[in-house]
């Protein structure tokens, strides 16, 4: 799968009217208690070592923010949603060790998510819990959003549709027009960014 291009991307303000972004306003505190309550554990200090033991592990990064299992390996999430662009899996091994720790909100993730084919499960072992589900009425489709950065000087946010048995359909990228200065209000009757003077 090719992750389209910020020339190739759909306007935000096609996804559906006012759907994707009404939320963030209305997050702001959630995301200041995650800060507070993830973001000193460990995010800003040295990363766990490789062969740390899980309760080390814990120790260094704070209660992850979800768990998920992939056979024998146990994934501890750490996102820093809904307004951080990471997310970041500890893996622990059947002995209980740490074998990988890595950023998972990258393009090159969302490049294995096959239309058709993956699941919520396999999104989930893949990039970590969505910062926001919604539900679009008209394609019935649920939507799960990451925001990330695409590079340095593009700021992103990945929408994954799936269907009614779970089953990823489509995969929208678009730009995450909170982080762009020269948007400052929503019109949310009409579903688009207004561009203040």
């Amino acid at each position: 799968m090719t992750i389209p291009t910020m020339s190739e991307r759909i306007p935000a303000s096609l996804l559906h009217p006012g759907r994707f972004f009404y939320f963030w306003g209305s997050r702001m505190a959630f995301a200041i208690s995650s800060a507070l309550l993830f973001g000193c554990a460990g995010f800003g200090g040295p990363p766990p070592a490789l062969g740390d033991q899980e309760s080390a592990v814990v120790a260094k990064l704070g209660r992850p923010t979800h768990v998920f299992q992939d056979s024998e390996v146990r994934i501890l999430e750490y996102m820093t949603g809904p307004f951080g662009q990471t997310t970041h899996f500890a893996k622990i091994s059947g002995n209980g060790q740490l074998i990988s720790y890595a950023q998972v909100l990258t393009s090159q993730k969302f490049a294995l998510i096959v239309i058709g084919r993956s699941t919520k499960t396999n999104v989930l072992q893949l990039i970590g819990t969505p910062s926001q589900t919604t539900y679009l009425d008209l394609p019935q489709l649920e939507v799960w959003s990451y925001p990330y950065q695409e590079s340095p000087v593009s700021d992103s946010i990945m929408h994954v549709h799936f269907n009614h048995s779970g089953v990823v359909q489509k995969i929208l990228n678009a730009p995450d027009l909170r982080r762009d200065s020269d948007y400052r209000t929503y019109n949310l009757r009409g579903g688009v960014l207004g561009r203040m003077p």
